[in-house]
């Protein structure tokens, strides 16, 4: 059995792999008689992490980190310099080449930021956008203006706001809808749209296209990852 780790820049998810099972168990819940080693996904502060790697350490098991690479398998990274594409990013690339195998998708990842990545029915990644998450908008938008504000009980909606929260959440969430519409206006292809991140599921329900909303991608695309790695 594997332990999962995925460190995003607000929290850590952790879960089994066992087989091609995924199983997301909490960081107390962790059956580490039975870790055989712990894969890492990490975008976020290491103090999150570092627990997790002082017990594996204990019980000598080993870790390993992901990273991201120009090519794995058959897909291709778009950025020439590949290192700087965020691992996470590219781990949700990963996962789609292998769960929707010869067909393009568009990726909406929606935590801390909002990234966007595009990958054709040939395995190639073809680049992305990264955007303010909503609570980021929000935060920038309040913080550097005086008289607009926002609320913790509106609702994100994807109409006209009649008053200064809805305006501020609501511009939100069109903001990175938009986005996604954009690119799909310019596109001549249908792809697999997939949504993941902690407003995936928000984003998901507001599309207009048929989607689906992945809540465990970064840690599909931690496994597949791990089958092209050879580690003494």
């Amino acid at each position: 059995m594997k332990l999962l780790v995925d460190v995003g820049n607000t929290a850590l998810k952790t879960a089994t792999l066992a087989g091609d099972v995924i199983t997301l168990v909490a960081e107390t819940d962790i059956p580490w008689s039975e870790i055989q080693e712990v894969l890492i996904a990490q975008v976020g502060k290491g103090e999150l992490l570092a627990p997790l790697i002082a017990r594996a350490q204990q019980l000598a098991i080993p870790h390993y980190q992901a990273k991201t690479s120009a090519t794995l398998g058959g897909l291709t990274c778009a950025y020439p310099q590949f290192e700087n594409l965020g691992v996470d990013r590219w781990l949700t690339v990963v996962a789609c080449y292998h769960l929707y195998p010869q067909q393009s998708c568009v990726i909406l990842d929606c935590g801390t930021a909002s990234k966007i990545d595009v990958l054709n029915k040939a395995g190639q990644h073809l680049g992305g956008w990264i955007l303010p998450g909503l609570d980021m908008m929000i935060s920038s938008l309040v913080s550097n203006t005086q008289k607009v504000f926002s609320d913790d009980t509106s609702l994100f909606l994807p109409e006209l706001g009649t008053n200064t929260p809805n305006a501020v959440k609501n511009g939100a969430l069109v903001a990175t809808l938009g986005a996604l519409e954009y690119y799909l206006s310019q596109s001549d292809d249908t792809p697999v749209i997939v949504c993941a991140g902690g407003y995936g599921e928000l984003m998901q329900q507001h599309l207009a296209r048929p989607s689906t909303y992945n809540d465990i991608l970064v840690l599909q695309g931690l496994m597949y990852w791990r089958k092209y790695q050879q580690f003494a």
